[in-house]
């Protein structure tokens, strides 16, 4: 395995180089912030927009990782940072005892995400005391809608 990830590295593409380089990033950040392999694959580093707490978002640099063959963003990472947008506000919000999953996931593909970066927003629509319905839009540079998606998630005690 070491060989095969030198000789990658030495004589493979610049893009097998930037996949080599989104490993160790996730691999890093899932040390240093115990979050998912794929929230470092993806770069997600996420902020609450409004002092109440009640938008959050991230925004992320577009990588090979993320492209389909068409040149767009593939839509399963779309529909991923929908889902990480709003898992993050509702898990954010909940007391350390409990935490959030997603239980439906809904999402409308507007246009091909394109560019050099995307912002997903999330903000919640209901918030009852066992199940949560949010939404969140993925945006392109041009703040032109690229996704929206409404997911359900269920509050449960650790």
């Amino acid at each position: 395995m070491i060989e095969e990830l030198k000789n990658i590295w030495t004589e493979g593409t610049e893009d097998e180089r930037k996949i080599l380089e989104l490993a160790v990033q996730a691999i890093r950040q899932k040390r240093e912030r115990n979050s998912s392999y794929v929230s470092g694959f993806l770069g997600l580093k996420g902020e609450f927009v409004d002092e109440a707490k009640q938008t959050y978002r991230f925004d992320v640099p577009l990588t090979v990782y993320m492209h389909n063959s068409g040149g767009a963003v593939h839509g399963g990472i779309l529909a991923t940072l929908i889902d990480s947008a709003m898992g993050s506000l509702i898990n954010r919000s909940l007391s350390p005892a409990e935490y959030a999953v997603t239980t439906e996931l809904k999402i409308n593909y507007l246009r091909p995400g394109k560019g050099k970066r995307l912002r997903a927003e999330a903000t919640f629509l209901h918030r009852g005391q066992t199940l949560v319905v949010m939404e969140s839009t993925v945006y392109d540079e041009r703040n032109k809608r690229v996704a929206h998606g409404t997911g359900t998630f269920i509050v449960l005690k650790k």
